[in-house]
């Protein structure tokens, strides 16, 4: 006997009623009931939606089921969501999960488990189909109300149901899938949005096989492949951001294995396709998962949607339909080159010692992911690396190189990039553009600006470590400089596209280094827009952490859509 009682909702806006009611019309009689948004005139917001969704249970159910208007649902949907919640009748369960994102790369790697639940990583958590205990939807109806205005609903259920430790996990495959029917909130600038791995004839089976404490979550975003690796402790659990070459080059795979076999240089999407793939079969063969079975479904379509997802931001629907199977067939034979090179391997630990490298003032997420971003490139030197004085006024780097009596210093530009703060002033206007809230230009708007991106920072470190230059002053800094308007449209292309504003009566202080001589061969390597794209990803899912919970005060009823 059924020990839980669903109570089911579909959000919507008076625009897309007719979809909302045909969404419910299918469900079981009575289930699925239209939940409007309350005030449909209003600056749009998901999260009043949501508030006014959650806040719907019915009296004497156990759980609750939210879904938006865009969905479409399995056919074992409302199976698959009774045994979900009869088998972990405590946890918060996303239905859906993004093909670009976290999330979804954490469902690739449990598809290749055989799993039928993953537990969610560090990123918002996917609400556009969810299910949450009755004592955490009330929980969290009373605390979007004092939180209007800020953070969107899957970065603020993300935080509530991690601050209160409730278990989190999204169904592999996904029950539901997106369609694209334009997006009230803002979201269209973002392109197609679809399931990583939707199966819509997926049968009911057991619901109690789950992957949890994953550590590498290899992905394909925006055009870049990239990783979100596990920090190790002590401490909070908190993840660094890298790219996916460098993580796999720090593990020690053959440098001749990054890159697809052929002949001539491959296509950016085959690249970044074969770069996510190689770490998804490397980890998976280095953390004894299971193979799946051959044929098996759920493997399949996770594979096949990484290079899809990767190039969804700048792709037509035609263009991803054409690159699909070709996109796949890079993939399959990218895991399996993972498998082969982590077969036998020894294990090759990274530590800041083994590089024969001290670190000073590098107990933060930017000394964390410099440090991390030198071990992997395992530069052979002795040195001290003093980052005291980096985020000072004087914006300095000095290098200590054994047995050379005058260190090195290098004045830096405006740093910014995963690890960095959100109260710098790249990082305010990047914080803003995350919440919809309008990028401001600080001070004179014709301000020449200086912005180095965090890898190419340590880039330049390692340079020094490596040529032993004879200027011992140097300068690192962007290739060429650009205002703080410019700077600002950078910021809305990448992030967000956001209003921009001046405020002549703030000025940030715009740093400007001294012009001295660059690093021998070193140069900037990291474009400005990729750069401010990574940056708002590690504030969305890392850096909110350090931000203050307490609730918005700014007014208004803005909430924004998922970040990048």
């Amino acid at each position: 006997m059924a020990r839980q009682r669903l109570s089911a909702v579909v959000m919507t806006h008076p625009r897309r009623r007719e979809a909302a009611e045909k969404l419910a019309l299918s469900a079981p009689s009575g289930l699925l009931r239209v939940v409007m948004d309350p005030d449909p005139t209003g600056t749009p917001s998901v999260l009043r939606t949501a508030l006014a969704a959650w806040s719907a249970i019915e009296d004497g159910a156990t759980h609750q089921l939210v879904i938006q208007d865009d969905m479409v649902l399995s056919e074992s949907f409302y199976d698959r969501v009774r045994s979900a919640i009869e088998a972990r009748p405590d946890a918060a369960l996303a239905l859906f999960a993004l093909w670009d994102s976290r999330n979804g790369a954490a469902v690739r790697m449990a598809a290749m488990a055989g799993a039928r639940w993953v537990g969610a990583v560090n990123e918002y958590f996917p609400c556009v189909a969810i299910v949450l205990p009755r004592r955490h939807a009330e929980g969290f109806a009373a605390y979007g109300r004092r939180r209007l205005g800020g953070w969107p609903d899957d970065i603020l259920m993300h935080r509530y149901l991690r601050d209160r430790g409730v278990p989190r996990y999204v169904a592999v495959p996904n029950l539901t899938e997106h369609e694209d029917r334009g997006s009230i909130s803002g979201n269209a600038f973002r392109g197609p949005r679809r399931s990583v791995c939707f199966l819509p004839k997926d049968a009911p089976a057991e619901e109690t096989r789950t992957l949890t404490g994953l550590t590498v979550l290899p992905f394909f975003k925006h055009g870049v492949a990239q990783c979100a690796v596990r920090a190790p402790g002590p401490g909070p659990e908190h993840w660094l951001h890298m790219d996916t070459h460098q993580y796999l080059e720090g593990a020690g795979l053959p440098k001749s294995l990054l890159d697809p076999p052929g002949a001539g240089p491959a296509a950016p999407d085959v690249k970044a396709t074969w770069l996510t793939a190689l770490a998804m079969g490397y980890e998976a063969t280095r953390t004894g998962l299971a193979t799946p079975p051959p044929g098996d479904e759920a493997y399949a379509e996770a594979l096949a949607t990484i290079g899809p997802g990767g190039i969804s931001n700048a792709a037509t629907e035609e263009h991803i339909a054409q690159r699909r199977e070709p996109l796949a067939e890079v993939a399959r034979r990218a895991l399996e080159a993972g498998r082969e090179a982590a077969t036998g391997q020894r294990p090759r630990p990274r530590s800041r010692e083994r590089s024969g490298l001290v670190w000073r003032g590098a107990a933060n997420p930017l000394g964390e992911h410099l440090a991390r971003r030198l071990a992997d490139r395992r530069e052979p030197a002795d040195a001290v690396i003093d980052l005291t004085r980096l985020h000072s006024a004087e914006r300095k780097v000095t290098i200590h190189r054994q047995g050379d009596p005058t260190p090195y210093t290098l004045s830096v530009g405006e740093i910014y990039g995963p690890g960095c703060s959100p109260r710098t002033p790249i990082g305010r206007m990047v914080w803003d553009a995350l919440r919809s809230h309008p990028i401001t230009v600080e001070g004179d708007p014709g301000a020449e600006t200086h912005p180095l991106y965090v890898h190419d920072l340590a880039d330049a470190i390692a340079t020094v470590l490596r040529t032993r230059p004879d200027d011992h002053t140097l300068t690192v800094t962007s290739e060429e400089p650009c205002t703080a308007a410019e700077l600002a449209r950078a910021v809305h292309d990448a992030v967000r596209p956001v209003p921009i504003r001046a405020s002549p009566q703030t000025a940030p202080g715009w740093h400007t280094p001294p012009d001295h001589a660059r690093p021998p061969g070193w140069t900037p390597a990291t474009g400005r827009a990729r750069g401010l794209h990574a940056f708002a990803q590690w504030l969305a899912y890392e850096g909110i952490l350090l931000d203050s919970d307490e609730p918005s005060h700014g007014g208004g009823s803005r909430s924004g859509p998922t970040p990048p």
